[in-house]
């Protein structure tokens, strides 16, 4: 095969967990079997090829609906579960996935795994199509035999349709508080501007005819120019994940975009610690009923089994490449070496693949979180003595954040004993939540420690005849005029006159940790004697640092009602006089 073709559009299904992903993905492989066409849809790793003919044969009961001649040779679905998939068929600068379907359970709405999906898809910027699934159990719903949903939809009464256009709405509501401007795809007018809906059921296969028509139109419209790849070329892909297979040793599924690879080709990817390289001993793909069958070529765009030596330690997520010059290296490092970056100081990242490392990591950069160190693996000892190390700086820091992996024994026993905290999620959005929860709540912690060591601004007069001690504490009766006073509290004269420290608070014999305006309180004050430094009737003022009055008249201004706004004022002024 020489020069260039329109290869099959990469179609990434996504979807919380029983909205019907693989439901969906059954039903079209069960339905091309049924038709027993030679080109008929073949399941293979992480992937299932779905000929034209297949479409065209599903999508026949849809007549001149769609008016356009497909030239793809097929879609190539990407159904390995969750979002793993998704992130893992990564190149640099985005996604290879061309198109996502985004299944959402017309039922249950959008549920974790589904915002997830969105925000992924809202980062890399890729195209999506909203399957509404198990549009079969809405109340009255009346199952036909066609795969067409507006076939299906004509054949239902008033209030069901009035049903469906509910589901439909709330669908269209929640898609726009994600900035999607989404539609019924059939209402459609651009469909560069709108997300399209397609109502369907997985369980029936009503709406599949036009899922699968829309996803091909779309991507030959759209994609046109994308898809014309180079056949004969060197191949590339991404390594989806790595499985041990008896008899086979260490294998890597991995779905191909670009080019041919060959038994015997030479191919590079990445390992934990460097670019490593491995001939390819098969190119296998699983035959329908059970067993691999062999191949000694692939081409782009396909899902592949590859078994080779020395892949044991391949990161899922790498690239792999063709090795055809002495630049591999050059190449995934300049493919993957932007994903390992770090600052100077944050939060320690552990994932399970390159993939969802980088996903993870453009999220917390659009929260202006920083990531001082990242791995992919298991969360070590060493992970948490880094996070401790990071607590000095800022402790907001000293947290691990963990997707999909596993806590060493010993590092759960470190982290416990250090206070380290571990966040460890199968849900990317869920771990960005939970560290931002952290972040808040240090933030509280932290305005909390300032508020007590803040100093407040307080006015007082000594009440005439009220001096119980003249000195050794001076202990003597006052009134707060405005603001507030705390023991610990300097007291000043108007021209900024120390006179002492308040060591206590109290009333009628009770302890008082704050006197306000309009308490008549004892005070005792250390340093002073009554009748020399301070009289009856003297007018005394709390003593402001300057970091006081720098936090009271900006970030804490909160803290203060206006009259005590005010009196910082005059605190102020005193100060700046005195």
């Amino acid at each position: 095969m020489d020069g260039k073709m329109i290869r099959q559009p990469i179609i990434c299904v996504m979807g919380h967990v029983d909205h019907g992903k693989t439901t969906l993905l059954d039903k079209i492989r069960s339905s091309s079997i049924a038709a027993k066409e030679a080109g008929r849809i073949t399941q293979h790793i992480g992937a299932s090829e779905v000929s034209i003919g297949v479409i065209n044969r599903i999508c026949g009961s849809l007549g001149g609906a769609f008016k356009f001649d497909l030239k793809i040779p097929g879609l190539l679905f990407i159904d390995t579960p969750g979002h793993e998939a998704f992130t893992n068929l990564r190149k640099r600068g985005g996604s290879i996935s061309d198109i996502a379907v985004l299944v959402v359970d017309m039922s249950q709405g959008f549920a974790p795994q589904t915002v997830e999906a969105i925000n992924i898809l809202k980062e890399y910027k890729t195209p999506f199509v909203v399957a509404a699934n198990k549009i079969d159990t809405i109340t009255g719903w009346h199952a036909t035999k066609s795969s067409s949903i507006l076939e299906a939809l004509k054949q239902q009464g008033p209030q069901v349709l009035e049903l469906v256009d509910n589901k439909l709405w709330e669908m269209v509501g929640k898609l726009s508080e994600y900035g999607f401007d989404s539609e019924r795809f059939d209402r459609i007018s651009d469909f560069k501007k709108q997300i399209a809906i397609i109502p369907i059921s997985a369980k029936t296969g009503e709406g599949i005819a036009e899922l699968l028509m829309l996803i091909s139109g779309l991507a030959q419209k759209f994609l046109e120019m994308k898809l014309n790849i180079e056949v004969s070329g060197p191949g590339k892909g991404n390594i989806l994940e790595k499985k041990e297979i008896t008899g086979l040793g260490t294998t890597a599924d991995v779905i191909i975009y670009n080019g041919s690879l060959h038994v015997n080709d030479i191919i590079a990817f990445a390992t934990p610690t460097q670019i490593s390289t491995a001939k390819i001993k098969a190119l296998l793909k699983p035959k329908q009923g059970g067993g691999f069958e062999y191949f000694k070529e692939v081409n782009a765009a396909c899902g592949v089994k590859i078994s080779a030596t020395g892949i044991d330690d391949v990161l899922p997520g790498s690239p792999v490449i063709q090795v055809t010059d002495e630049n591999y290296a050059n190449e995934i490092k300049s493919d993957i070496n932007e994903i390992f970056e770090t600052d100077s100081s944050g939060v320690i990242l552990k994932t399970d693949t390159i993939g969802s490392m980088e996903a993870i990591s453009r999220l917390l950069k659009s929260e202006n979180f920083m990531i001082g160190k990242k791995g992919i693996g298991n969360i070590t000892k060493r992970d948490v003595l880094d996070a401790f190390a990071m607590n000095v700086k800022d402790p907001s820091n000293a947290v691990i954040l963990g997707f999909n992996v596993s806590i060493d024994k010993e590092a759960a026993e470190a982290a416990e004993l250090s206070s380290i905290r571990i966040i460890n999620e199968n849900i990317i959005y869920k771990i960005v939540d939970e560290y931002k929860s952290i972040i808040e709540e240090n933030k509280k912690n932290r305005i909390s420690e300032i508020e007590n060591k803040i100093v407040f601004p307080g006015k007082l007069v000594i009440l005439p005849n009220s001096c119980f001690r003249v000195s050794h504490p001076a202990v003597f009766g006052i009134e707060v005029l405005g603001g507030r006073i705390k023991p610990g509290y300097i007291l000043i004269t108007g021209n900024n006159t120390i006179i002492g420290r308040i060591e206590g608070i109290q009333n009628e014999g009770t302890p008082l940790n704050t006197a306000k305006r309009g308490d008549k309180v004892a005070i005792s004050v250390n340093g002073v004697t009554f009748g020399r430094q301070i009289e009856d009737g003297q007018e005394l003022y709390s003593k402001l640092s300057r970091t006081d009055i720098k936090l009271l008249s900006g970030d804490f201004s909160y803290l203060l009602n206006d009259e005590e706004k005010n009196m910082l004022g005059s605190i102020s002024k005193i100060i700046e006089e005195g």
